[in-house]
């Protein structure tokens, strides 16, 4: 048994020297020439490798350094560099044979920067296209040569074909940018996966991301075989989930407004013959969309549907559910990448939404309700088309809120002037027969054209305005009002123009912000014009107002100057 064990602990001992010795004995080094060929081949660009290693133990190769080079009309720069590379081999042929066969590589700690020129085409998209097909791929401008291939040494008309039983980059770095542009967004711990990689069939595969100002990206699925003009093409079926997605920190949103909003994403994506198809769920969480806003306090749900021709770089957006609370809306329209941004033209409408679910979403939009307010009943409804560039959307249409109710706002007391002619008293609540208004959102503000409300207790209100990215209100309005004795000036025989008979215009503005608005009267300027309109109408039979017995519309002016508390200047 001694004699056994003594035999045992011989053969271990010389197997041990042999893993450590036999590195040495055998010239990796040699087959460096032969990787960098292959794979850049394999590739379609310049691949480099550094001085290699062998440790039989962990059965594979060690490269210090590797470099891939970019398409050359993108940029001069590597598109991916790392540190160090592990190369898994077949110890035995490698042994006794001197062949290297690959089963595994290791890219630790890779770099690796995507651009897209001014036409929306990435640089990965002629990665593994042979140098005759990647120079058929771009067509050559009128009157010029096609553009040179990018250049790859001894590389043969035809890709060859690469199998490798496992591929991984672990911890990597992704930077993505434009040509024309230095700002670029980077995602870190990138870690990809794929195993039984071949070019001419299906493999499985897997990405983990963290994403820029937090969140995390991860896709699984299967890819390939690749496309050998184009690798934007290869056909892709796999399930992506995107949680915490800042839309500040991505550049969708423009941060230097202030817009944001955090995204949910969980989709199914299905890209086969060049059109990407989409389905699944967004959920936006913390939305603002105006600048002088402030975040919604409930997130937006959308389930939605996409086809995206990847050829011409612009999509079609399947009509799509909008949900924020149980208020539903639709949304459809196109989008496309022009340049360095994706340019949206989609119709959103709704109808009968219940008004308390959208009240904590209205800041996203730079609507704020006044201090105490809430909206405690109505229905909204609007169409809108929302156009331009996503990180700086415009849009335009119109909004009405029906049977509405204002809970904690007393209108009577804010326009107390108005309130002292009429004799009106709202109480405590104001109740909104109908609101409408045409609406011009823009990312520094909102502008509000063709406001009408129909108010029981006032009766109704017209104007415009703005709100301005300081939540600054500015609006022209005119109450149209019966009773009292403004209201009697309305009621003698009309001649035409702004008469109905039964009210009179009132003249005022709405000042301060959204959450504190002020009503001042206003005796000059538009709004005044408006209020000498309904003067005119009541003709001869102006009835006496203080000093008002002329029948004179401006002497009217004057009197009710006297009752707001200021003077009309001469």
């Amino acid at each position: 048994m001694n004699r056994t064990l003594r035999y045992v602990l011989i053969g271990v001992g010389v197997l041990i020297v042999l893993l450590i010795v036999a590195p040495f004995l055998i010239p990796v080094n040699q087959f460096r020439g032969t990787i960098e060929q292959k794979a850049s081949a394999a590739l379609g660009r310049r691949v480099q490798v550094g001085n290699l290693s062998l440790s039989l133990i962990h059965g594979g190769l060690a490269a210090e350094n590797l470099s891939i080079g970019d398409d050359p009309k993108f940029s001069p720069s590597p598109f991916l560099t790392a540190k160090s590379v592990d190369v898994g081999v077949e110890v035995m042929p490698l042994i006794f044979s001197r062949e290297l066969n690959v089963t595994g590589v290791v890219i630790q700690d890779p770099q690796v920067t995507l651009l897209k020129n001014a036409a929306g085409d990435w640089n990965y998209s002629t990665l593994g296209a042979s140098p005759a097909k990647a120079a058929k791929k771009e067509a050559p401008a009128a009157g010029g040569a096609a553009p040179s291939a990018p250049s790859t040494p001894n590389a043969s008309s035809s890709t060859p074909d690469v199998s490798v039983k496992k591929l991984e980059l672990s911890n990597g770095k992704i930077i993505v940018g434009t040509t024309n542009s230095q700002q670029r967004t980077t995602y870190d711990k990138v870690n990809v996966t794929v195993s039984d990689v071949s070019l001419d069939s299906k493999f499985p595969i897997k990405v983990s991301a963290d994403l820029p100002g937090g969140g995390s990206l991860k896709l699984e699925g299967t890819a390939g075989p690749v496309d050998k003009t184009d690798s934007a093409l290869t056909p892709i079926d796999a399930k992506l989930h995107v949680e915490s997605l800042n839309l500040a920190t991505t550049g969708i949103l423009d941060p230097s407004l202030g817009l944001g909003g955090i995204v949910d994403v969980d989709t199914t994506l299905a890209n086969q013959g060049g059109f990407a198809q989409t389905n699944g769920t967004v959920k936006l969480a913390k939305a603002l969309f105006v600048q002088g806003g402030s975040p919604a306090g409930v997130p937006m749900n959308v389930a939605y549907s996409t086809k995206y021709d990847l050829r011409k770089n612009s999509g079609v957006l399947n009509p799509s559910t909008v949900k924020i609370g149980s208020a539903t809306a639709h949304l459809n329209g196109t989008y496309a990448t022009q340049g360095e941004a994706t340019v949206v033209h989609l119709k959103l409408t709704g109808e009968g939404m219940p008004a308390k679910d959208l009240e904590a979403f209205l800041p996203a939009i730079g609507v704020n309700l006044p201090k105490g307010a809430s909206l405690s009943a109505g229905t909204l409804s609007t169409s809108l088309n929302i156009k331009g560039p996503t990180n700086r959307l415009v849009t335009d249409g119109n909004i009405g809120l029906y049977n509405g109710k204002l809970s904690g706002f007393d209108l009577g007391s804010k326009m107390s002037a108005v309130s002292a002619l009429t004799g009106l008293k709202t109480g405590k609540d104001l109740d909104i027969e109908k609101m409408t208004t045409n609406v011009h959102m823009a990312p520094n503000g909102l502008r509000a054209e063709n406001f009408v409300a129909v108010v029981p207790s006032v009766g109704n209100l017209t104007g415009a305005g703005t709100l301005d990215s300081r939540n600054n209100l500015d609006f022209k309005m005119a109450a149209t009002v019966t009773g009292g004795a403004i209201g009697a000036l309305g009621s003698g025989g009309g001649k035409g123009g702004n008469c109905k008979g039964g009210g009179t215009a009132i003249p005022f503005i709405i000042q301060g912000t959204a959450s504190e608005p002020k009503f001042v009267p206003d005796v000059s300027g538009v709004a005044a014009n408006m209020l000498k309109s309904q003067l005119g109408c009541a003709g001869g039979s102006l009835p006496n107002i203080g000093n008002a017995g002329s029948q004179n519309p401006a002497d009217a002016i004057n009197s009710l100057s006297g009752l707001f508390g200021k003077k009309k200047k001469p």
